[in-house]
């Protein structure tokens, strides 16, 4: 699948309405009415939810790889870099429903063990040129291992968005951010690096 793949009505009207009401609750039928479809037109493309679901996911993960990307190439260092991404992580987080990773785990684990086989999901490709770039730019230490990190930083990045383990309403988004990931990004980064951290940590 390739980015402009990701146009498709069917799998863009998926994604707007599985980020608004989880996974769960949007039916085939949900998804005809809102886009004014027949659910056969939508058979005819995906032969069940979870092929679909499959297909918004992919979608997903090529855009953030291009964002990130952007990100990179646009910000005058890899910790500025980092910052604006974790801007966008909490404007996405903001404006999706809770229940999406609870309904993935629960109800379509085959999906997220497909997205494992086909995509490199979860997407170190993206975390590891993070990791290269700042170690070119002299802000992350040369002795860290591109491997272990890469696989840590995405695994935090699923602790944070876990409720269960920091339910909303005792722990702020900001707070989370700060004590889990910020902190990590410390034991990474060299003495310049960590002067840009706390630079650029108020902005949070």
């Amino acid at each position: 699948m390739y980015l402009e793949d990701c146009d498709d009505r069917i799998v863009t009207g998926a994604a707007e309405l599985f980020k608004t009401y989880g996974i769960k609750a949007v039916t085939m039928d949900t998804l005809a009415q809102s886009l004014g479809i027949s659910k056969r037109t939508i058979y005819e493309k995906f032969k069940d939810k979870d092929e679909l679901l499959l297909a918004v996911m992919k979608c997903m993960m090529l855009y953030q790889r291009e964002k990130v990307k952007s990100i990179i190439d646009t910000s005058p260092n890899i910790i500025a870099a980092i910052f604006r991404m974790i801007s966008l992580m909490r404007e996405h987080i903001n404006t999706m429903n809770p229940l999406i990773h609870s309904d993935l785990k629960k109800y379509h684990s085959g999906v997220l063990r497909k997205m494992k086989e086909v995509c490199e999901y979860p997407d170190y490709q993206g975390t590891e040129l993070i990791l290269i770039k700042g170690k070119e730019q002299g802000l992350f230490k040369d002795g860290i291992d591109n491997d272990i990190v890469t696989r840590c930083m995405s695994g935090l990045g699923i602790l944070m968005g876990d409720n269960n383990i920091f339910p909303a309403d005792r722990f702020t988004q900001r707070d989370v951010i700060k004590n889990v990931l910020i902190n990590y990004l410390r034991g990474i980064s060299t003495e310049r690096g960590m002067e840009l951290i706390n630079e650029l940590e108020q902005e949070l």
